[in-house]
């Protein structure tokens, strides 16, 4: 009977060991590049490489290692957030949107984030919160008023299409600011502000753009 055991046992052994060895054979899975979807439910997307370059500063490489997500301003808890921390801890949301651009192009991509409204309902905004202002790493901002943010399903995007934002888009964050003109959305999101100066203007609407930014409105000032 324990012969039996023994025999057993080093059978058993013997399979586990002829497992580790073929799973373990030296060889780490090559990572292959994601393939972003052309199409969603039916409906025909527009390609990543479709956006034309206008940002500010040009494209920008912000080092993930030290970034964090700010939100701060008017709001009883300040918080900010590691990139994985964004990622990780919220609720995701995906939807095709089409980004009109003043200068005469188009846009229609998946999006796939968080919305901005959970994100800022953690932080408990204060009772004289009225704007949200964005900011970027190189600099730039726009605003919304409080209530577009937190009446409306907005996305801070991390995806495009099913990959994930490259630089060149807005990694780590891009604003899908469903129903406005393209210079509200915002990339390379770093912080989020709540405030209650309803004059603030972002670093087109100080040039003469329009600070509202409808869609089916000038995009100019009158």
């Amino acid at each position: 009977m324990v012969m039996k055991k023994i025999v057993i046992s080093v059978v058993i052994l013997t399979v586990v060991i002829s497992l580790a060895l073929i799973s373990c054979n030296g060889k780490v899975p090559e990572e292959l590049e994601a393939v972003q979807v052309r199409e969603y439910e039916g409906e025909k997307l527009s390609s990543i490489n479709d956006f034309r370059e206008n940002s500010i500063k040009g494209p920008q490489q912000v080092p993930l290692e030290t970034y964090k997500l700010e939100i701060t301003g008017l709001v009883e808890n300040p918080k900010d957030y590691t990139y994985d921390e964004v990622i990780d801890n919220n609720q995701h949301y995906k939807k095709v949107v089409t980004l009109n651009c003043v200068e005469g192009w188009s846009v229609t991509i998946l999006w796939e984030g968080m919305l901005v409204r959970d994100l800022i309902g953690e932080t408990s905004p204060l009772p004289n919160a009225k704007i949200v202002i964005f900011h970027a790493y190189d600099g730039y901002t726009t605003s919304f008023p409080l209530d577009y943010i937190m009446n409306s399903d907005i996305i801070m995007a991390y995806k495009m299409n099913d990959v994930i934002i490259p630089p060149v888009r807005g990694f780590p964050f891009q604003l899908v600011a469903e129903s406005k003109w393209g210079y509200k959305w915002i990339k390379w999101i770093t912080k989020i502000e709540l405030s209650d100066d309803i004059n603030y203007r972002g670093h087109w609407e100080k040039r003469g753009f329009s600070n509202s930014a409808d869609l089916d409105e000038s995009f100019y000032e009158r």
